[in-house]
């Protein structure tokens, strides 16, 4: 007895290669909610290994060590040229006497209080050829004029009650380019240069009495030469019209002397 067996090729030649879900962990693709496919899911993590390492390549440009600075030598011309502008401050005919660092305040009479003027550095500035001193103080950094007046001998400075460095005085002020009667007050960093400005202001103002007194013994003396040359020359001007007025005096007469004898020469002689 013969038993024909038949094969289909094609279901031997069709084999499966699908590995069996218990192979591999399955995984939801946050998009869709089918399980991910193993292919993808292999390749997610071979990008995550991949990132975890260490980069072990470097620049050539890293590993080298910087280079110095090197002075090539080349001179680079500016672009402007700026030039030296001599500046002009008004103290080079003057010599400083003193000099220090203080705070300056005014009094207001309106508003009756007082009011800061500024912080800087005061100084007793003497004319080399007047020997007039004044009083210059600026701001240290607008260089603004805080104070700027003549000591004159009238002047008197005080120490200011209740604080030993600071101290008073009238002035007429010219800061603000006209004349202003103000009342100063002072302020130094110790009562040491409290004591020393004012006892260059006294001194400075002592001085300016004695020249005063000086110019008008000088003045007075001038004005009795004037005087006197006046005088003598009011003298020799009066003089000077008498001997005019005397010639003048003689010559009429001699004048008439002559007449007379002419007229006397020019008559018939008597019989």
């Amino acid at each position: 007895m013969t038993v024909t067996t038949t094969v289909n090729l094609d279901s031997l030649l069709c084999v499966n290669l699908t590995p069996p879900p218990s192979l591999y962990k399955k995984t939801l693709n946050p998009n869709t909610s089918s399980p991910a496919e193993p292919s993808k899911r292999l390749t997610l993590h071979k990008s995550n290994m991949a990132s975890k390492e260490p980069d072990h390549e470097h620049r050539e440009d890293d590993d080298a060590p910087a280079a110095d600075d090197e002075d090539t030598g080349a001179q680079v011309a500016p672009i402007v040229r700026l030039e030296e502008v001599a500046v002009t401050t008004g103290e080079e005919e003057e010599d400083a006497i003193l000099d220090l660092k203080s705070k300056l305040y005014r009094f207001d009479k309106d508003g009756n209080q007082w009011k800061e003027r500024g912080a800087g550095t005061v100084k007793l500035l003497k004319h080399k050829k007047t020997g007039k001193v004044r009083l210059v103080m600026r701001q240290s950094k607008t260089l603004k004029i805080c104070a700027n007046h003549y000591v004159l001998a009238t002047m008197t400075v005080q120490e200011h009650a209740g604080n030993d460095k600071s101290c008073l005085w009238h002035a007429s002020d010219f800061a603000d380019d006209e004349l202003k009667d103000e009342l100063f007050c002072i302020r130094f960093a110790s009562v040491e240069n409290c004591k020393s400005f004012m006892e260059t202001f006294r001194e400075v103002a002592e001085s300016q009495k004695s020249t005063e007194e000086n110019k008008e013994e000088s003045a007075a003396a001038g004005l009795l030469e004037k005087l006197s040359v006046e005088e003598k020359e009011a003298k020799d001007k009066v003089e000077e019209k008498d001997v005019k007025a005397k010639e003048e005096t003689e010559t009429k007469e001699d004048t008439k002397k002559v007449d007379d004898s002419e007229k006397k020469d020019g008559e018939p002689a008597s019989t």
